[in-house]
């Protein structure tokens, strides 16, 4: 597995991973716009030239948001996600980013176990962020080291 900067040949198998793993999707367009966004910082995880998981934040004056995390489903529970995570924050340190943040489903009992893991805290709540099935998220911080 190598992690690598999303590029616009990676696009499309992000947006069908999107499909794949979330009942809210974003578009071919959405992903496709973040590669040029300025503030954004997306990685994919590739088996060859296959993706197989992708990250995606936004960073706004030394502060970023964890936005998308996935990884294909036949990849889970091999240590992807946490790669991915984990680059993302290194990446994110060198950048001189001092916090990043996520929301994630409240049923979402992996995710939220490898957040806590990877040295995350629970430090709220967003009542109906999701749809589809409507649902509370779980804002999670953590503080980046300098």
């Amino acid at each position: 597995m190598e992690i690598v900067k999303m590029d616009l040949c990676h696009a499309s198998q992000v947006a069908e991973l999107e499909k794949q793993c979330f009942s809210d999707p974003w578009s071919l367009n959405a992903v496709t716009g973040e590669i040029t966004n300025p503030l954004s910082l997306w990685l994919v995880a590739l088996n060859g030239e296959k993706v197989i998981g992708y990250i995606g934040s936004q960073s706004v004056l030394g502060e970023a948001d964890m936005m998308n995390l996935a990884v294909c489903p036949d990849g889970r529970s091999n240590g992807v996600g946490q790669a991915l995570v984990q680059a993302l924050i290194d990446a994110l340190v060198g950048a001189g980013v001092s916090r990043l943040t996520l929301e994630v489903r409240v049923s979402n009992t992996p995710a939220i176990r490898l957040y806590e893991k990877l040295g995350f805290q629970t430090i709220g709540r967003r009542p109906n962020y999701y749809y589809h099935p409507k649902e509370d998220a779980l804002i999670m911080g953590k503080e980046l080291p300098a």
